[in-house]
């Protein structure tokens, strides 16, 4: 069968291009990104070649490009017949950590994507897969959500300024726009990511290939029911992060986790607070210290079977196994692009780390000579909670992703890309603080992944039905 030709815009190090690559449907024919670290990282893991250029410039296939997105004439690559565009344009101003200071479709970060439908106008391809925060829903009070589905279903440029940089061939009126076929937020703990990291995924079939509404409706129909049964039993028992670091499912650890926890023993005498006493009545309490009871309270399982308690064990083993995580600790691992060392922190960090305990943030030792000034950003110096997913890995933060275990501070760059669904093979490359943004900003691949191999049954049916119509 011969692949499936994606082109992918916004790369970052390529982990969403890593789960289409994985699910073996697809090759990537080119790749860019403004910033030349991740694209770095992205030609040693991709069988492309690097290339920086500063000026305007034409796509060529077999390019992994350091460029401005503004100065990149996509033209040349439509007579390469492309199945796909994916990508996923900056979204820091669309997203809620940002609180009241987002700006969204305003500003011209945040009108990126237009760039996206630009590849979209002069390529052509069958599908694209758009990816962005899920806070793109609520931006400029669902504005910048409304215009955007209707600029990719109809390929509209709305803006003066990008209609003058992207210079479209008068013949836009021959230019065939999307069906949109999803449009969703989804949870990636939910096909067994071990964290809670939630996307906007919307996802389009260019409109002449699409026969009729009814076609239209059963496209629909099949990606959601393809995607549900992918999810397996992840949503009601999720894959956790003592798991995911540990390399063994959740039966296996019992000894490990019970080790652990009792590390936290008396925490609420020294920090001597009102959150630190509350936490003791309502968390540790109620632990039982057994791996399973515990898992099951973290997680609010309310109705427990154990028969689909076994099988969801035996589909975290097989991810695990899929990831070529199990048998293998994260601590084990010697690579060579160093992403495995313990990085190091101040002794006021030390010391604050000291006393907050798993799922627990700086507000735990607030008004306390550890705490710091500001009640809010719960996310700020919080630690993982051993028998869940981990929160959302963020980029641009070394104030955030947290061990669970006291006796160690601050995860490493390989424990943050196991969270991601990384191969301990994937090597990195850059400063720590460049590899942290390329980590925190990717795509997990395994949730890539998934969407991979719907999309392909799709696009292989379609080009069936073209040939037999």
């Amino acid at each position: 069968m011969e692949k499936l030709k994606v082109i992918s815009l916004f790369s970052g190090a390529g982990g969403l291009d890593l789960g289409f690559i994985q699910s073996g449907f697809y090759n990537i024919l080119f790749a860019n990104d403004i910033l030349q670290s991740p694209i770095k990282t992205y030609s040693i893991n991709f069988n492309l070649n690097f290339f920086k250029y500063n000026n305007k410039i034409k796509a060529q296939k077999n390019i992994a490009l350091v460029c401005d997105i503004k100065n990149i004439d996509f033209s040349p690559l439509k007579d390469e017949n492309i199945d796909l565009i994916i990508g996923g344009p900056p979204c820091q101003d669309f997203t809620l950590v940002r609180g009241k200071d987002r700006k969204g479709i305003e500003v011209k970060r945040g009108r990126l994507y237009s760039y996206f439908i630009k590849a979209l106008i002069q390529i052509q391809p069958k599908a694209f897969l758009f990816e962005n925060v899920y806070g793109l829903l609520t931006a400029n009070k669902g504005l910048a959500y409304k215009y955007i589905l209707e600029d990719f279903s109809n390929l509209n440029l709305r803006w003066n300024e990008i209609k003058k940089e992207i210079k479209v061939e008068n013949n836009i009126k021959f230019i065939q726009g999307y069906y949109i076929i999803h449009s969703k937020v989804l949870d990636f703990s939910y096909f067994g990511v071990p964290q809670k990291r939630k996307r906007l995924i919307i996802i389009g079939i260019r409109k002449d290939l699409i026969k009729n509404s009814k076609e239209l409706k059963k496209i629909k129909y099949n990606f959601n029911r393809k995607l549900k049964q992918k999810m397996g039993l992840f949503p009601k028992y999720p894959l956790t992060t003592i798991e995911t670091f540990e390399g063994k499912r959740l039966d296996e650890l019992n000894d490990i986790y019970k080790e652990i926890i009792k590390k936290w023993d008396g925490i609420w005498l020294e920090v001597n607070n009102e959150y630190a006493w509350e936490w003791k009545l309502k968390v540790w309490d109620k632990l039982t210290f057994d791996i399973i009871q515990d898992y099951i309270l973290a997680n609010k399982i309310k109705t427990f079977d154990k028969k689909e308690f076994e099988k969801a064990l035996d589909q975290h083993e097989k991810i695990l196994k899929e990831l070529k995580y199990y048998g293998i600790p994260v601590y084990s691992l010697k690579l060579n692009d160093n992403s495995n060392e313990i990085l190091n922190y101040t002794s006021e960090v030390i010391e604050r780390m000291k006393r907050i305990p798993f799922d627990k943030s700086h507000r735990f030792v607030y008004g306390t000579k550890w705490g710091i000034k500001m009640k809010g950003k719960t996310f700020l110096y919080k630690r993982l909670h051993p028998l869940k997913p981990s929160y959302t890995i963020l980029a641009h933060t070394h104030s955030h992703g947290f061990h669970y275990d006291r006796d160690r501070i601050g995860l490493t760059l390989r424990e943050r890309a196991r969270l991601q669904t990384f191969p301990d093979s994937f090597i990195f490359s850059g400063t720590k603080t460049e590899i942290l943004s390329q980590i925190g900003e990717a795509v997990p691949p395994l949730a890539a992944k998934r969407l991979a191999e719907i999309l392909a049954k799709i696009l292989l049916n379609l080009e069936i039905n073209i040939n037999n119509y």
